[in-house]
């Protein structure tokens, strides 16, 4: 890298992570890109990721720069990973005519790592990492690029979430008084922290402990946007019947459990919509293992000491973030943010690293990582020598092949993609596949909040967010789901799947490769469409995909004889 770039590099490499993090909590869980078109000081073109399935950022940032692309350069804090099949973020750089690109990290999963840069590079367009060169004038930036996709690098690296456990408690060190009670330790201002921080988070966990005293809501108190699960683990499910958790209107909730307990309570709690998953033996690891299945990337365990002693004992917490509120309560039975860890020397503590201190309103907020950010050394050193620990898509055997998120290996078999399809016969155009499916669930009903639904939907930015307005909808309001939906939801999804590979030469090539092969939709939680957990799940997705494949085979047999 030039030392007569430097300067500009730093700078615009910062800009990157700035508005990469604009993204975090819209349509997680995701990786968080952004694209920096800059000449010299100047940023003529800049954008970020919204999310997975949206317009990419170099896409949007091209279209800003316009004739000012020409000669520049293009800062991306995260290297391109090709969800699609399509390599439209080097499309667009290319014909962009930058000079040079700049790379913050390489990508973090094996089947995207370094594929971009060696792409770019044999397109004529000269690539620096910033990776290579972190720990000299450019480690500001390099570490800004590391914070804002921390998730995907712990996941990527230690097979599990990015886990951040965060608590509240006085200056003596309590969170609560004798009594339990807590409401409240920290100002007013660190719960709106709180708030969104919880709105980064795939999920946010709590134990039976906190759900009895407390009876949180778990929410981000924000309208729209990303809402986490929200998590209860308990072993015996001694809980009450009403609480604010088993409303799931707005927000989802699991319960994970021993497995056999209290069986009419957990039928109670599905009928009220709420998710139960039961475990040989619940403890922090599996269900670490568990929301990694699940696909999430960032957990935020907002747990008692009961809970966070064992999951700090597990190894899976990474980071710790506490407010502490200048008060003193006292108290000898008042309960603590960490139980017993087995500790008899301060020698044995558990020392933070890359603590911070910032004070929010009357508090003092002070965090900082147990294990340092991971750094990728290689395309391939995420991962060692050890598949198992590979992220899901991978295969399990030659001849069957898993998928389930968009930035698996064959990701582009998800309705989570940026392809629009156009039905026959129709002129309209809808986003992707997940967009139409979720409309077709209204359609044909006369009522005027269907109608609008189904408006909602198709202006939806990301097939995330279109998932969302659906099932919420169909979940709060069933009388507006179209009465024949059951028998005909197959028939919306393979038609719209005929769409999409139809319409895309690159795709309807990728589903061809797997031929021979058995693809399933590995979704842990989907019954229908998934395999869901411990593989016992309908995986119509999969058959539908497989059926599809049968087809094209078929006719292009017939053109050949």
């Amino acid at each position: 890298m030039a030392p007569s770039n430097a300067g500009f590099d730093s700078f615009h490499m910062l800009r990157a992570a700035e508005l990469a993090d604009g993204s975090a909590g819209h349509t997680a869980p995701h990786p968080n890109s952004a694209c920096v078109i800059a000449r010299s000081e100047k940023v003529v073109g800049e954008a970020f990721l919204y999310g997975q399935g949206t317009r990419c950022a170099e896409i949007q940032a091209v279209e800003m720069a316009g004739e000012l692309s020409r000669g520049a350069t293009a800062y991306l804090n995260l290297e391109p990973g090709d969800c699609h099949g399509d390599d439209t973020a080097i499309k667009a750089l290319k014909q962009s005519g930058v000079a040079r690109v700049v790379v913050g990290l390489q990508h973090p999963l094996k089947h995207h790592s370094g594929k971009a840069i060696a792409a770019l590079r044999g397109l004529g367009i000269p690539v620096d990492v910033l990776e290579k060169h972190g720990d000299g004038t450019f480690k500001e930036a390099f570490r800004a690029c590391q914070e804002v996709n921390a998730p995907l690098l712990y996941r990527a690296t230690h097979g599990v979430p990015f886990s951040i456990l965060k608590y509240a408690m006085t200056l003596d060190g309590k969170i609560a008084a004798s009594t339990g009670h807590a409401s409240w330790v920290s100002s007013k201002m660190s719960r709106q922290r709180v708030f969104e921080t919880r709105g980064r988070s795939d999920a946010i966990i709590v134990g039976g402990n906190t759900v009895r005293r407390d009876n949180p809501r778990l929410t981000t108190r924000q309208e729209g946007g990303h809402l986490p699960v929200r998590v209860v683990m308990s072993r015996t499910l001694n809980l009450p019947l009403e609480l604010h958790l088993w409303d799931v209107s707005n927000a989802h909730t699991i319960v994970m459990t021993q497995r056999g307990a209290r069986r009419e309570f957990q039928r109670e709690l599905v009928a009220r919509g709420v998710e139960v998953v039961e475990f040989d033996f619940l403890t922090p690891k599996a269900v670490m293992d568990y929301c990694y299945e699940r696909g999430f990337l960032s957990v935020l365990w907002e747990c008692g000491g009961a809970l966070s002693a064992p999951a700090l004992a597990a190894g899976i917490i990474h980071k710790v973030i506490a407010f502490v509120a200048p008060k003193i309560i006292g108290g000898v039975t008042a309960p603590t943010p960490v139980g017993e860890l087995g500790m008899v020397e301060m020698t044995q503590a558990l020392n933070l690293l890359d603590v911070t201190f910032e004070q929010v309103g009357p508090d003092m907020l002070v965090s900082g990582y147990l294990k340092p950010i991971p750094r990728m050394k290689s395309p391939a050193s995420a991962y060692a020598d050890d598949p198992s620990i590979a992220d899901a898509g991978i295969f399990s055997s030659s001849t069957v092949i898993y998928f389930y998120k968009s930035w698996d290996p064959y990701g582009a078999f998800t309705n989570f993609t940026a392809h629009s399809i156009k039905l026959p016969g129709s002129s309209e155009t809808w986003k992707s596949v997940e967009h139409y499916y979720q409309a077709q669930k209204f359609s044909g009903v006369e009522d005027e909040l269907a109608m609008q639904a189904i408006e909602n939907i198709r202006n939806a930015e990301s097939p995330e967010e279109a998932a969302r307005i659906g099932r919420r909808l169909a979940r709060e309001r069933p009388d507006l789901v179209r009465p024949d939906w059951e028998n005909s939801k197959m028939d919306v999804m393979e038609e719209a799947l005929v769409a999409k590979f139809s319409s895309y030469p690159q795709l309807r090539s990728l589903l061809l490769s797997t031929a021979g092969c058995v693809l399933i939709e590995s979704s842990p939680h989907d019954y229908f469409w998934g395999s869901g957990k411990d593989g016992t799940g309908q995986n119509q997705l999969g058959r539908l995909l497989m059926k599809l494949r049968a087809t094209i085979l078929t006719e292009n047999q017939h053109q050949l004889s």
